[in-house]
């Protein structure tokens, strides 16, 4: 190798980071661990017997003190876990197994009595609607590690920002929870729900055979498509 190609090599941009997990994928973690299907019908029982307005205002007290919550976790909890020095692939390989849990906890509570949303009144508390009901722990333990599998600044903006679009979700579902409850009920949430969830089984699977894979497992992962990490 020639000196004239040392010295071009030597100014070659670095590549960005190709991320395991596109920001679809992290959208779609995000909806079903913090999105409005399971805020829905505790929202609806606690302030069915408030006055519009005030259901109104209720909505914005959650979504409000819920972006705050998912921040504070989000930086916090990046700076925490940074500090322990986890290797990325072992990171990954724990997004792996909390999507996994999650999602399966979805698919079996279908088979799960609840309660109807029918039953009797309950008062409003705003600070359970926040946590757990909207604010969930594997919600929040999933903004946590993606926060700390990103390698960059634009990246955990981005993170933060899919974040909060679920949280203005939330809010829309809020604000409009009576008609949505009247014209479309739970049953057609809940399959969603139910398909959204074997869904994310594949996707931690597939997320954690490539984790395992990068960790020096002889694991062939040439048909995994989409979620194999391109060139550092």
């Amino acid at each position: 190798m020639t000196l004239e190609m040392l010295m071009q090599a030597a100014v070659v941009e670095p590549q960005p980071r190709a991320y395991l997990i596109s920001s679809s994928n992290i959208f779609l973690f995000f909806f079903i661990m913090l999105g409005p299907l399971k805020l829905l019908g505790p929202y609806f029982v606690q302030t069915r017997e408030l006055p519009a307005k005030q259901a109104r205002a209720m909505a914005w007290k959650v979504f409000a003190l819920a972006v705050v919550a998912i921040l504070i976790a989000g930086l916090l909890g990046r700076v925490l876990l940074r500090n322990w020095h986890i290797a990325p692939p072992v990171m990954q390989l724990a997004a792996g197994l909390i999507f996994l849990l999650v999602a399966l906890q979805m698919v079996l509570s279908q088979y799960q009595e609840t309660d109807s949303p029918q039953g009797e009144s309950v008062e409003p508390q705003l600070l359970r609607l926040v946590f757990p009901v909207t604010v969930t722990p594997y919600g929040v333990a999933t903004v946590i590690v993606m926060m700390a599998m990103s390698a960059d600044m634009q990246r955990s903006f981005s993170v933060l920002g899919l974040a909060i679009a679920v949280m203005a979700l939330n809010l829309l579902a809020m604000l409009f929870v009576r008609p949505l409850m009247r014209t479309i009920g739970l049953l057609p949430l809940q399959i969603l729900g139910a398909v959204l969830g074997i869904l994310q089984v594949g996707l931690a699977l597939q997320l954690m055979v490539v984790a395992l894979a990068q960790l020096g497992l002889p694991l062939d992962t040439g048909a995994l498509g989409p979620l194999m990490p391109g060139p550092r």
